[in-house]
């Protein structure tokens, strides 16, 4: 081999790195920002902190988590259109547990009527054996969504994508129902709210699950971490272990995860505090300061993967 061409090939070579580096810079995260976090405080509150908190838009959570959807009930929508407008933000998300899976109708088209495209809520109950696994798992993910039929097809129609969580003491809960869920998903607007802290017990499987769903069937995820805080009282301090960076858990391979299945959904950073309902911390400002500092850890690991 010739000195030339040895150059060339050398040269080539040596843009490799760089390009992936370069594709792996491209990935982003694109976030909402929960109003439970703000419990009860004014909407307007809420909305003056979306793009403070550099999320894209809001995600609406009512009783019993935060008060948001029943104060747009008392203003109108176009009154709330209206703040969507001063604040310069959108609405992309409606939490709505207490309607589950399918009682939302009239949910998927006021989301629509406002300008969102998801609704977040969990699975239920399909049987009298919570947390499936196996060949459970498989039937009561079968019968879920068969029934859920009539409603994945308004969502079809109305362009609303329906997250379902993945919440312990339900249907969609293990790691095997979790894959029979997206084998058997049957609606590009039927997919997973992937939620890291309900998977506590199986913390090594996060990485891989996310890899076997890939970025069709996890339109939403929570940065949120468990920690028994979440529903015993106990201090702030221990309460924000829930956050991404105040806790112990790894967001690396999570992060890795939904880099390499380029995940372009939609992410919120998340916690529950105790009791339900109340802001997270006094004012809106330290809350919006706590998930900075959140997105600010997240942001340092995304550089490092």
């Amino acid at each position: 081999m010739n000195r030339r061409k040895f150059c060339h090939l050398l040269a080539a070579s040596s843009l490799v790195p760089t390009v992936v580096r370069s594709e792996a810079a491209l990935f982003k995260i694109r976030y909402t920002l929960s109003s439970a976090m703000y419990g009860d405080l004014p909407l307007e509150e809420v909305l003056a902190e979306v793009k403070n908190a550099g999320a894209e838009s809001v995600d609406i959570w009512r009783k019993k988590h935060a008060t948001h959807r029943e104060q747009i009930e008392e203003i109108g929508d176009e009154a709330f259109q209206s703040l969507l407008t001063q604040y310069d933000t959108r609405m992309a998300v409606s939490t709505c547990y207490p309607l589950g899976p399918f009682k939302q109708d009239d949910e998927i088209r006021w989301v629509n009527k406002n300008g969102g495209n998801l609704t977040v809520c969990g699975s239920g109950r399909m049987g009298k054996i919570n947390d499936p696994v196996g060949a459970e798992a498989k039937s009561q993910v079968k019968a879920f969504f068969e029934k859920l039929k009539p409603h994945y097809e308004l969502a079809e129609e109305m362009g609303i994508t329906m997250a379902i969580e993945n919440h312990k003491n339900s249907m969609l809960s293990s790691p095997d129902s979790i894959r029979y869920f997206a084998e058997m998903n049957p609606s590009k607007n039927v997919g997973v709210a992937f939620a890291p802290h309900h998977l506590h017990d199986a913390i090594e499987e996060i990485p891989k699950l996310i890899s076997e769903l890939g970025a069709k069937n996890i339109p939403f995820v929570y940065f949120q971490e468990y920690h028994p805080s979440s529903k015993k009282t106990m201090s702030k301090v221990h309460e924000l272990k829930q956050m991404p960076g105040f806790g112990s858990l790894d967001y690396l391979p999570i992060l890795a995860a939904l880099r390499d299945i380029k995940f372009n959904g939609i992410a919120e950073i998340f916690m529950h505090p105790t009791p339900r309902g109340i802001p997270m911390l006094p004012t809106a400002k330290e809350i919006t300061w706590a998930i900075n500092q959140s997105r600010a850890y997240l942001d340092d690991c995304l550089k490092s993967i």
